[in-house]
């Protein structure tokens, strides 16, 4: 795949993303060293190079972390749905 087209692709991720505002979802990221974060959370923002997603933690506790739309090109971050278990971005894969 080319810039060209990794361009494109990382703005239908962002174009998709932004349409699932508000949207509860599972994240899977891949921190490396074989250290695997799962993560559940509702999509908060959407910037241009970058999304945010409010997640739960411990003792009612929220955070937020951020990923980059091109984490999700590589594969490093999964995004899927809570209930089903299904890929939000299925024609990605």
């Amino acid at each position: 795949m080319d810039v060209a087209q990794q361009a494109l692709v990382v703005g239908r991720i962002r174009d998709d993303l932004e349409s699932m505002m508000g949207t509860r979802m599972r994240l899977r990221a891949n921190m490396g060293r074989s250290k695997i974060v799962e993560r559940e959370g509702i999509l908060e923002q959407t910037h241009p190079s970058l999304f945010v997603v409010k997640v739960e933690e411990k003792r009612e506790r929220t955070a937020r972390v951020s990923y980059s739309y091109v984490d999700v090109l590589t594969g490093t971050v999964e995004l899927t749905h809570c209930d089903s278990g299904e890929s939000l971005l299925p024609w990605l894969n």
